[in-house]
């Protein structure tokens, strides 16, 4: 049964472990807030808030994935913001362009950083702390440590909301056909798996009781969100920055699961040496994850000052960290070669509710961060006994993942078919 309800052929069932901590997490700051962590209010204000660093865990992931890490993302992000912003404000760029202005900054930082990574080969701790160092500068150098404003247009991308469009149904009516679409995407998902795996030679579907039981959860799910997204107060709704984020974390898991390029990177970050002998392009696969990461990184930094209506010289301070306890807590492997965007995702949620439901509860901010970092070790150290021990381990359970597992040294012929 475990096998059946949690196993691998639905991919955002791979992370289940870290879901029931969500959920345990959620249900108990739900006691003990009097019911305020499930509020439509709580919701809408916790996905603008932490929205950015579910970005930054997306890119995060495929740097992590590769072998590499990054340390500037939010020097990079804060950099983007005081460029964005006084553009927008002092030259009077229109603010759809400012925020292409941001992201071809993103861009080009990233391939900066890409190029000492990828045909320099300086590793890239070394290359993104200088980058930590060098963007920070920059960003007080070119705001000269002020807080510079940017226009009410420019906002809604970080504190913006779907509009209310149709009938008076006391609801928000584009909200509650997002939550439509979303259940619809989520059944018609499990009855292809099934299809598929009926017309796949030797295998079999899991038995129909269990899809029935997947979509019913999953739907029951949506429909409590898509209820209390819809029903806040009158002039909010699902967040912009959520349609966003969405948009990026389908985009993303389709490339990193069925296209070449995404297979390359765990192949990179599997085993470097096999799959360059496998014709992956190692410095072209390296040089685009560094380019990547900064262009989110900029994209999570727009967002940011457009939620704050103002860019400062604070901004971006310590997101490498909440990045990159969001990827590891999500499954990632430390080594590389490991790790899914949905699991990202889901470990950013628990970092995010963890911190909420913190707050709710009066907790200073001191301890939120003692908290924070046993939360991440425990839950690392917690994973990493059970596999020694032979016992359930998440990270153990990702590991038996077939498309996304690393190439096999031992055996070229399959590294090539793999690839």
């Amino acid at each position: 049964m475990n096998r059946n309800l949690f196993g691998a052929n639905t991919s955002n069932a791979r992370q289940f472990g870290m879901i029931f901590t969500l959920v345990a997490i959620i249900l108990y700051f739900q006691i003990r807030t009097d019911g305020l962590t499930l509020t439509s209010g709580n919701l809408i204000a916790l996905t603008q808030q932490y929205a950015y660093i579910s970005i930054l865990s997306i890119g995060m992931l495929m740097v992590i994935v590769a072998g590499h890490i990054d340390l500037s993302v939010g020097s990079v992000a804060a950099f983007t913001g005081i460029v964005v912003a006084k553009a927008i404000t002092e030259q009077h760029v229109p603010w759809p362009l400012g925020i292409l202005l941001g992201l071809l900054v993103g861009a080009l930082i990233g391939a900066w950083q890409g190029f000492w990574v990828a045909y320099i080969g300086i590793p890239a701790f070394i290359v993104t702390l200088a980058g930590m160092m060098l963007f920070r500068g920059g960003n007080q150098y070119i705001g000269n440590a002020d807080t510079v404003p940017v226009p009410e247009g420019f906002r809604s991308i970080g504190a913006g909301y779907l509009p209310e469009v149709g009938p008076d149904t006391g609801y928000n009516n584009p909200t509650l056909l997002l939550g439509l679409l979303a259940a619809l995407a989520v059944t018609w998902r499990e009855i292809h798996a099934r299809r598929v795996r009926r017309l796949m030679e030797g295998a079999e579907p899991v038995p129909l009781w269990i899809s029935v039981l997947r979509i019913a959860v999953m739907v029951g799910v949506i429909v409590f969100a898509t209820l209390r997204f819809a029903g806040g107060r009158v002039g909010t709704s699902f967040p912009i920055s959520g349609i966003i984020l969405a948009v990026l974390v389908v985009a993303y898991s389709f490339y990193t699961r069925n296209t070449s390029g995404g297979r390359h990177i765990y192949a990179v970050g599997g085993n470097s040496r096999a799959a360059e002998l496998s014709g992956v392009q190692l410095r072209r696969v390296n040089f685009l994850v560094m380019m990547n990461m900064s262009i989110l990184a900029a994209l999570a930094g727009m967002i940011f000052v457009a939620r704050s209506a103002a860019s400062g010289p604070q901004d971006g301070l310590s997101w490498e960290l909440d990045a990159i306890a969001a990827v590891f807590i999500g499954g990632a492997a430390v080594s590389g070669g490991l790790g899914t965007v949905s699991g990202s995702i889901v470990g950013g949620l628990v970092m995010a509710v963890l911190n909420n439901g913190l707050q709710l509860t009066g907790t200073g901010s001191d301890m939120v961060q003692i908290i924070k970092g046993l939360f991440l070790l425990g839950a690392v150290a917690l994973d990493v006994y059970n596999k020694s021990q032979g016992r359930f381990s998440v990270l153990g359970s990702l590991m038996r993942r077939g498309p996304t597992r690393a190439p096999d040294v031992a055996s070229p012929e399959r590294e090539r078919a793999t690839i």
